[in-house]
């Protein structure tokens, strides 16, 4: 199998997998109990704590928390931080191509009174700092942001939008769950109040997720009923999922540099490829470099459907995404693309590419030697217009 779907998840390193499964064993403590497998299991969360400060330059470890997904991490950020500020106002600015996470907490929100804008973006699906900040009232209460777009791969420019927020005291989340462990974090530079990671994602375990929270920042808990997380999160610690986590935070650190580096000469070779064997390809997102993720592609592919494309490179051994991770299964077209203004049809061919660490040049040829294939096979099929 040619695995080219790493923006929706990846394969645990085995320093990963080696540091979960004595958790999973001999020591099963609960992180609460005072007895040694508690105090061990509590050293290892501690221990993951730190990695995960240093991934992202957080000040203290203590602004880590960890969460069972991204997706909780972005729950509890985006409601928390809304509601624990609802006395100084109800209104939220984001953009429309937010994870399905932050958007479908902020509508929630609005069940609950709040209102939101939503502003736009450009045929490159990147914010304007100013838009963004025209849109914000004495009223707004948070500024939600990703870093990195899923579907279009778009960087986009937290720092002018963290000058904006921090003028005018607006608490500023920032979804990074795309873009973690593939570009460099710092949230003392991004200016991020709030930031969610999930590990999965940069070769950790599926079953955490992290949520930093800086000292100034005012969030409502959303789960009572214990003491854990430092009074934020009650629930039992999955311990094992929490250290394999931390040790894939060390190990993308470490890799940072080298990670992206092959991954963005490879997203070249796969890009320029595609477009030489098959007519009628566009990109969607910015061109290759430093305001692209290294490693995402976004095609849409003119006279044929994404499932069909997607469905046939799995037949030949090639893994790819059709869409979102969180709306693939729904058949609904991403916003990111009728955020860029395209076609509804055109957008109904989109495929997502996600190289690895481990991907070799030989499987982006033998890739895009499948692509064109199946694409030859599926338009062959369509009916003449």
């Amino acid at each position: 199998m040619i695995y080219l779907d790493h923006l929706t998840t990846t394969p645990p390193l085995p320093e990963v997998v080696d540091a979960m499964q004595p958790w999973l064993l001999a020591q099963f403590g609960a992180p609460a109990a005072l007895h040694k497998l508690g105090l061990e299991a509590r050293d290892a969360i501690d221990e993951a704590r730190e990695r995960l400060a240093k991934l992202v330059n957080a000040t203290e470890p203590e602004e880590i928390i960890f969460t069972s997904s991204g997706t909780e991490a972005i729950n509890h950020a985006v409601k928390g931080a809304a509601l624990a500020n609802r006395r100084f106002g109800s209104h939220i600015v984001t953009t429309g191509i937010e994870h399905p996470a932050v958007l479908g907490s902020i509508a929630w929100l609005e069940s609950q009174g709040f209102s939101s804008t939503q502003v736009g973006v450009d045929g490159q699906g990147r914010v304007d700092p100013d838009a963004l900040g025209q849109a914000m009232t004495d009223e707004t209460v948070l500024v939600c942001l990703h870093h990195a777009n899923h579907d279009l791969g778009t960087v986009q420019p937290v720092a002018e939008v963290a000058e904006l927020t921090g003028t005018r005291g607006i608490p500023l989340f920032v979804d990074a769950t795309a873009n973690g462990g593939w570009l460099p974090i710092d949230v003392q530079q991004l200016g991020a109040d709030l930031l969610a990671l999930a590990p999965h994602r940069f070769y950790g375990p599926k079953g955490v997720g992290v949520l930093y929270k800086n000292r100034r920042a005012r969030v409502e808990k959303l789960l009572h009923g214990g003491m854990q997380e430092n009074e934020f999160r009650a629930g039992t610690e999955n311990v094992a999922a929490i250290a394999g986590g931390g040790v894939a935070a060390e190990h993308a650190k470490a890799a940072l540099g080298q990670r992206a580096a092959h991954a963005a000469k490879l997203q070249v070779r796969l890009l320029e490829g595609i477009r030489q064997a098959v007519e009628g390809v566009h990109l969607n997102g910015p061109e290759p470099g430093d305001e692209r993720l290294p490693h995402q592609l976004s095609l849409s592919t003119g006279g044929v459907e994404g499932e069909g494309q997607a469905l046939m490179l799995d037949m030949r051994g090639v893994a790819i995404a059709s869409g979102a991770a969180c709306t693939t299964r729904s058949m609904r077209l991403p916003p990111a693309l009728r955020a860029i203004g395209r076609d509804a049809d055109l957008a109904k061919g989109t495929t997502l590419w996600g190289i690895g660490r481990d991907t070799t040049e030989a499987e982006i040829d033998r890739a895009i030697e499948s692509f064109a294939a199946v694409t030859a096979r599926l338009r062959s099929m369509t009916p003449a217009q």
